[in-house]
């Protein structure tokens, strides 16, 4: 084991000396399970007769059994994956390939425990133990410290699987339920108890190749996030937790009980779009620009973003207008300046979004597919961006019978994710919430947006002029006419005066605010007024809480970001991309400039502006509502006496 600043090396020599014992566990071992109930026959079925089961290796560990004296209740994953295709007697390149994850999967895991004992003084204890001579008074710590490995063991081995076996997947899925057969009492009996259960799931779960890795890897990522639940609670864990294991061989890196992934992109098929082709929505599109850059600031070594420990980074953000007014287009723009980018500087870029279709009936997997979407996005060892398109439709309102289970579910995860008592901002990655109807999602999540993105379209008539150009192509011979073509769309321009817009209100409710707090106290010049501003806010809307706050001084620091990263940064990574953290931070803070009063008065109008707007669109539409109601219980009255008479 070596160490370098707060990472930790798991020799290559570590991990191989335990192949041995890995391959004996798979070969069989007997398990009597305590928490979970059997399901399946524990023992594989067996071939036709006449069809040799030899391997080269038989174990004589203590405590583990070979396949020629095992009792029928053994547990024999070989057999058990060997047996997916049924009576082929050949084992296929997918079951080689999950027999040889498993065995390295247990290898890293045993290493790790080991590892771990060495630096927790665990070790110490367990020889003292064998030899009779252990202190009364450290059993306690003994039996915390061996739980605290088992722990260990049972998600490092659930982590490694699901790393090593995530380039084999395909789209076939598998529900496997929850892991219950967890146990700490300490780490051989953590990872029998763990692979009796896989044999389980094997067993009603993996008819075929396909479905065999498919339910390995959902067994391997329920398996995680038990342990790390259990982990929460856990004393003397922090040996583990506090540094991060290397395994070079891999490419894995174990940072505590966070879940490991590859680095890798994902392959984007969307047509990517120029910001000339946005045309309007000159706010959103300028911070959706300046958003793709602040990512590439990221520091992969440190795992984190200067702009996010300066206080203006944009973790989540939410876009709404009226439908056609460009919120798609901004995502490929957005998407297409990141990926190329990322291509530049040889970066990791992933791309998700998340719709309609992760809404699923069976109870649980919504909230699966929404964490597995979160987790997919933040992975640290990538630059993501993740978008929730149509959000109205995907998470529902708490409290609304008209929301489904799933729907619910999907909330609550989001909730959870983007402003948590978990949350960390790292700064790789940023989140994208659309819709048409805003109003109808959540306050609760909806204000969890720390940015929002007014996408109100083309505007002004050099807009509209400059999308029909844009639309017809190049397939005609209409002149142009007296017009500079996408000269509107210059961005700073279009900018400053989209920003100057916001020095007064825009809704008819906010306005009335406004100029009742003038009228009182004059310009707001000052804190003190500019609090006074925003307790009338709230004094009219009572949804209007310290988040709308929060997300208003983010805001005002994104605007003393207010400079874009020049082009040749990204153009040549040397220049920035590459630099170390400290310089990073030292180059952006040159460019910082100083909060002003106006800043401060045009982002409390934008965001209460767009809060006001959701409340009288959703009061509207809760009116029409309750008008439709009375008026179909008015006829049915009406029929109801007919029918009567």
């Amino acid at each position: 084991m070596s160490i370098s600043g707060n990472q930790m090396e798991l020799r290559e020599e570590d991990v191989r000396k335990h192949y041995a014992a890995a391959a004996a566990m798979l070969e069989g071992f007997d398990h009597t399970p305590r928490v979970a109930k059997p399901q399946a026959s524990a023992a594989a079925p067996e071939r036709s007769p006449g069809i040799a089961r030899t391997r080269r290796f038989r174990s004589t560990t203590p405590g583990l059994v070979t396949r020629s004296t095992a009792r029928p209740e053994g547990v024999h994953l070989i057999a058990r994956i060997e047996a997916a295709d049924g009576e082929d007697p050949l084992t296929s390149p997918l079951q080689a390939t999950l027999q040889h994850a498993l065995r390295r999967a247990l290898a890293v895991a045993l290493a790790m425990g080991e590892a771990y004992a060495d630096v927790s003084g665990l070790g110490d204890l367990k020889r003292a133990n064998l030899a009779g001579s252990l202190d009364a008074a450290r059993k306690g710590e003994f039996t915390e410290l061996l739980a605290a490995e088992a722990l260990i063991a049972a998600h490092v081995f659930a982590n490694a699987t699901a790393y090593l076996l995530a380039p084999h997947g395909s789209e076939v899925q598998a529900e496997v339920g929850e892991a219950e057969e967890l146990l700490t009492d300490n780490a051989p009996l953590a990872l029998h108890g763990a692979l009796w259960e896989l044999d389980q799931k094997l067993a009603l779960h993996a008819p075929d190749d396909a479905h065999l890795i498919a339910a390995s890897a959902a067994f391997a990522e329920q398996l995680m996030e038990k342990a790390a639940l259990r982990a929460q609670n856990a004393p003397r864990l922090e040996a583990f937790s506090a540094a991060s294991w290397r395994v070079e061989a891999d490419d894995l890196t174990l940072s505590g009980f966070e879940p490991a992934a590859k680095a890798k992109s994902t392959t984007l098929t969307m047509a990517f779009k120029k910001p000339h082709e946005v045309v309007g929505n000159h706010i959103a599109k300028y911070q959706a620009m300046r958003l793709a850059k602040m990512l590439m600031a990221y520091d992969f070594d440190r795992r984190l973003n200067p702009f996010a420990e300066m206080g203006g980074f944009i973790f989540t953000f939410m876009g709404d207008g009226k439908p056609g007014t460009g919120k798609t287009t901004l995502i490929q723009m957005m998407a297409g300046l990141i990926h190329d980018y990322c291509q530049n500087a040889g970066y990791a870029f992933r791309y998700q979004n998340f719709g309609i279709d992760n809404i699923d009936s069976y109870q649980g997997k919504s909230g699966q597919n929404a964490k597995s979407f979160i987790q997919n996005v933040i992975d640290p060892g990538v630059i993501g961006f993740g978008t929730i398109d149509d959000i109205d439709q995907i998470a529902g309102k708490r409290g609304d019978r008209q929301s489904s289970a799933g729907q619910q579910e999907v909330t609550a995860v989001f909730m959870e994710a983007f402003a948590g008592a978990n949350t960390v901002v790292r700064g790789n990655c940023t989140f994208g919430m659309f819709s048409n109807y805003p109003e109808n999602v959540d306050d609760a999540l909806r204000q969890r947006a720390g940015a929002r993105f007014l996408v109100d379209g083309p505007q002004t008539r050099e807009d509209y002029i400059d999308i029909l150009t844009l639309l017809m192509g190049k397939n005609h011979a209409i002149p142009l006419g007296e017009h500079d073509l996408y000269g509107a769309q210059e961005i700073k321009k279009a900018v400053a005066r989209s920003f100057e817009a916001h020095n007064r209100p825009q809704e008819p409710g906010l306005m009335e605010v406004f100029g009742r707090v003038h009228d009182q106290i004059g310009e707001l010049d000052d804190l003190a007024k500019l609090g006074t501003y925003l307790k009338a806010i709230q004094q009219a809307d009572e949804r209007f809480t310290g988040r709308a706050i929060k997300n208003i001084t983010d805001a005002v620091k994104v605007r003393a970001m207010d400079f874009e990263l020049p082009d040749e940064w990204m153009e040549n990574p040397e220049l920035f991309l590459f630099k170390d953290y400290e310089t990073k931070s030292a180059m952006i803070a040159e460019l910082r400039v100083p909060i002003t009063v106006d800043m401060v008065v045009q982002e409390i109008n934008r965001y209460a502006d767009s809060e006001f707007r959701y409340a009288d669109k959703s009061d509207e539409v809760a009116i029409e509502n309750m008008v439709r109601d009375f008026g179909r219980q008015e006829e049915a009255k009406r029929r109801y006496l007919e029918g009567q008479g």
